[in-house]
C-alpha cells in the first residue's frame, strides 16, 4: 500500500504521479479550449507539437529518477490530453482527495485507478455534490496552513477560467479541521493570458526553507497578496512581472528544500534560486507551458519525507 504523506510543498520528494503526453490528440478547436494561452497558440498555429511535449516530460522523468523518486503515469488514453496530473486530485496529509473538475476530464481520474488501488480506501476523499468545485492547482499545502485560490466574482459559473469555488474551499475546510484555511480571490480573464491566474500555482508558490515566488497582480484583493508578504516576511519574496507570470515562472516543482525542477529559460528566476543554495535542474518546458501550466501542473506529489 502507498503510506501517503504531503504536508508541504517542499519536502522532499518520494513519490509523484508525473502526466503523459503520449496520443495527446490533435490540436483543439477554439471552442474546446480551456484558457486564453491555449486559445492564443491556437490562432497562432503555434500550439505545442506532442513530440516535443513528450520529449519535455521525458526530461523530467529523468530527474525524478537522478533523485530516486518514485514515479507513476497515467494509462495513456488514445488522443486526450493528460499532462495536467495536478487537475485531477491532491494528497493532503495521508488522504487522497479526488478533484470535481471540468465533466468532459472524468476520464483523466480513471487513468490512474492503479494508483488509487494502492490507496486504503478510507484514505480515499470525493466530495458529495457537482457543485464543489476545486482543483489541484488552486491548494497548497503548508504544515499547518492550506492555500486555496478561489474566484468571487458574479459570474463565476460562466467563467471557465475559475476552477475553484467557495464551497469547494469549505469542503477542504471540513476534511481538514485542524488547518487553517485561507482562500486567493484570483483574477481571472478569458481573453487575455497575462491577466489570468487560472490557478493559484501560477501566480505564488513557496519554494525552499521559507520562501516564495509571488505575482502580485494575480490577486483580486490587496490584501490577500498582503497576506502573503506578511506570512513569508518581504526579504523572503521573489516577485515575478506579468511576462514572466505569463511563462508561469511561479510553477517549478520542489523535490526538495534545496533541489527544484525549473524551466531553463527562467533566468532571473533561476539565478535568484541559485543564490539561496537551491539546486536548480532546468528542463526546456516552454511548449508544455503553452497550455497554460507547467511543472507544478504536470506533477500530483503522493509521499514526501
Amino acid at each position: 500500500m502507498l503510506n501517503l504523506n504531503i504536508q508541504n510543498e517542499t519536502s522532499r520528494l518520494r513519490a509523484v504521479v508525473l502526466g503523459i503526453a503520449t496520443s495527446n490528440g490533435p490540436i483543439p478547436k477554439i471552442e474546446d479550449a480551456y484558457d486564453p494561452k491555449s486559445i492564443a497558440h491556437i490562432k497562432a498555429g503555434t500550439y505545442p507539437k506532442e513530440k516535443d511535449m513528450i520529449s519535455e516530460m521525458k526530461a523530467v522523468a529523468n530527474v525524478f529518477e537522478k533523485y530516486d523518486v518514485k514515479v507513476y503515469r497515467p494509462k495513456v488514453i488514445e488522443n486526450y490530453n493528460q499532462i495536467f496530473a495536478r487537475d485531477i486530485a491532491l494528497v493532503i496529509d495521508d488522504t487522497f482527495v479526488k478533484s470535481n473538475i471540468l465533466p468532459h476530464r472524468e476520464k483523466e481520474i480513471k487513468a490512474i485507478q492503479h494508483v488509487i488501488d494502492e490507496i486504503s480506501p478510507e484514505k480515499v476523499r470525493k466530495a458529495p455534490s457537482e457543485d464543489i468545485h476545486f482543483e489541484g492547482g488552486d491548494i497548497m499545502i503548508h504544515n499547518d496552513h492550506v492555500f486555496i485560490g478561489t474566484y468571487k466574482g458574479e459570474d463565476y459559473p460562466d467563467c471557465i477560467v475559475a476552477r475553484t469555488n467557495m464551497k469547494g474551499v469549505a469542503y477542504i475546510q471540513s476534511l481538514f479541521p485542524n488547518k487553517t484555511v485561507k482562500e486567493f480571490d484570483l483574477n481571472k480573464s478569458m481573453k487575455d493570458p497575462k491577466e489570468n491566474a487560472l490557478h493559484l500555482d501560477c501566480c505564488f508558490q513557496p519554494v525552499g526553507k521559507n520562501k516564495a515566488i509571488i505575482h502580485k497582480e494575480g490577486f483580486r484583493e490587496l490584501s490577500d497578496y498582503e497576506y502573503l508578504i506578511n506570512f513569508f516576511g518581504k526579504e523572503n519574496v521573489f516577485h515575478i512581472n506579468k511576462d514572466e507570470m505569463y511563462h508561469m515562472n511561479s510553477n517549478i516543482f520542489s523535490i526538495a528544500e534545496d533541489i527544484v525542477i525549473s524551466e531553463k529559460n527562467f533566468t532571473r528566476l533561476n539565478t535568484w534560486l541559485r543564490s539561496l543554495n537551491i539546486v536548480v535542474e532546468e528542463v526546456p518546458y516552454a511548449e508544455i507551458a503553452k497550455q497554460e501550466g507547467l511543472l507544478r501542473c504536470s506533477t500530483m506529489p503522493l509521499i514526501r519525507d
